[in-house]
């Protein structure tokens, strides 16, 4: 069983791989020789996942007493739920698959290349990557309980009470108050008189602020945050059951070799390698003569586990389950009807050929 790379990118979005592409044109300078490579494939693996953070009131235990309501939250605590797990490919240049391809004296074909080297395009523009999505990350909710922000609610009165029990009371009085207030502005009956709709929707904004303070204290209060990390996985060959990355209920996404969380799995199959061309008598075709090298890429399904559950199940090509072949030279530095070709830079395979008079 042949196992795959993975990394960790730390950063919890990623670019799109956005292309960043260079032009060469062969020409008496290089000898009319362009130095290209073809890709490996790689498998970013997007994993989300939700924590959940209780924070108990300090009054929790008088909930019941003054505010009449059961209080569900008494401790605090902190879980993670996984979300989603998706994988996408994209390719990277092989250093071991680098080529050069000779053209003929005189001739000006030319090639796009990505930054790393990865041959796009020859005779035309590279068309568009196709952009691996990425999930936004939500912030943490807002609590009242942190940092002690409900202190701004509190009167004089809470602040002297002596006791637990007495601020509880205190704060439930404050609560009945404000419902009060709220009510007298909505029904007209408020001595303070709104100076037109605005201000009335900016003192019940007020009042509703102050009663989800005191409230908290109660009740407590649940926060949200979403996490989105992505790994970087290389297929290498088949794989069965390896863990990529874990959910702990501490830390949420943490690498695989941390055994505070519970693992994920990948398993990779092989369902069609890459086999070279054949003419009318199936026979294997011969490389032209100082080829323009591509991939013929193979095929495989993969799939992501989590307490024994299939979270993702995809198809992709792949290049490294592939065969080399090639096109010959001339097609690209024929003079009165060149070729041109554009490739998939997540396999290295033809994309779209023809001749750059159809275009």
């Amino acid at each position: 069983m042949k196992k795959g790379i993975i990394s960790l990118c730390l950063l919890c979005t990623i670019s799109a791989f956005a292309q960043e592409t260079t032009k060469l044109t062969a020409g008496k300078h290089n000898e009319y020789g362009l130095i290209y490579s073809l890709p490996k494939t790689v498998f970013d693996i997007e994993v989300v996942a939700t924590q959940t953070i209780v924070k108990a009131g300090p009054y929790y235990k008088y909930a019941e007493k003054y505010l009449g309501v059961p209080v569900s939250i008494t401790e605090d605590k902190s879980s993670w739920k996984l979300d989603k797990a998706t994988i996408s490919s994209y390719g990277i240049a092989d250093k071991d698959q680098q080529y050069l391809v000779q053209f003929k004296s005189g001739s000006t074909p030319y090639m796009f290349l990505n930054k790393d080297g990865l041959l796009l395009s020859v005779n035309t523009d590279p068309l568009p990557d196709n952009a691996i999505s990425n999930t936004q990350g939500k912030k943490k909710t807002a609590s009242p309980l942190e940092n002690n922000e409900y202190a701004s609610v509190l009167t004089e009165e809470m602040l002297i009470s002596g006791s637990t029990a007495k601020m509880a009371e205190v704060a439930a009085k404050q609560i009945y108050r404000i419902r009060e207030s709220r009510m007298d502005l909505s029904t007209g009956d408020s001595d303070q008189k709104p100076a037109d709709g605005e201000a009335l929707k900016l003192m019940l904004q007020q009042l509703d602020e102050q009663e989800r303070n005191l409230t908290a204290l109660f009740m407590g209060t649940t926060q949200t945050q979403t996490i989105v990390k992505h790994f970087t996985w290389i297929p290498q060959g088949e794989t069965a059951n390896e863990v990529v990355f874990r959910i702990s209920d501490i830390s949420g996404i943490v690498g695989k070799t941390d055994l505070s969380g519970d693992p994920i799995y990948i398993n990779l199959k092989i369902t069609e390698k890459g086999e070279l061309p054949v003419d009318a008598k199936g026979k294997v075709k011969e490389m032209p003569k100082g080829a323009l090298a591509y991939n013929i890429p193979g095929k495989a399904k993969a799939s992501l586990t989590y307490n024994g559950k299939n979270i993702f199940y995809g198809e992709f090509q792949v290049a490294q389950f592939g065969v080399v072949f090639g096109l010959a030279p001339n097609m690209f530095d024929n003079k009165k009807a060149p070729a041109h070709v554009t490739f998939y830079p997540e396999t290295g395979a033809i994309r779209e050929i023809g001749q750059t008079s159809d275009k």
